[in-house]
């Protein structure tokens, strides 16, 4: 399996190739400025079948060292109403001898204000994880 690619902008990677329609949907949501305040997510998109299936595990260990935040498309992603991405914070445990990894499910339409903010240290994982829905989703502030 090859590596993902190095980008100074977060990588966004496709996992899920049985829909193209929502697939391009997605793509419209994410690259469209936020209405209120014009915000938009800098990202890189990894949009190649090489990568179709993968795991969270498997997607970060392609994913170069220096790359902490990842956001993945996903089935549940490509067939929600709410296109909800998978963004996924690599950390390194004290207590764990390998890396672990935090998930969060965020509506597409919210992508920036976690890209943005976690890319610039703005804010911290765990405000968006307490501001998340009780499904587990972040859907904004």
């Amino acid at each position: 399996m090859k590596s993902l690619p190095q980008s100074e902008d977060t990588l966004l990677i496709r996992t899920d190739f049985s829909d193209e329609a929502a697939w391009q949907t997605l793509r419209t949501v994410i690259t469209t400025p936020d209405e209120e305040d014009g915000y938009l997510a800098a990202l890189h998109i990894v949009d190649d079948p090489a990568y179709r299936d993968l795991t969270t595990e498997q997607v970060a260990e392609l994913a170069p060292a220096e790359d902490d935040l990842l956001i993945l498309a996903d089935r549940q992603a490509l067939s929600g109403p709410d296109m909800p991405l998978l963004a996924i914070l690599k950390t390194e445990e004290e207590d764990a001898p390998e890396q672990a990894f935090h998930e969060l499910r965020v509506v597409a339409t919210q992508v920036w204000s976690i890209e943005n903010n976690i890319s610039l240290a703005n804010m911290d994982w765990e405000e968006f994880v307490d501001a998340a829905d009780d499904d587990g989703v972040f859907r904004g502030f």
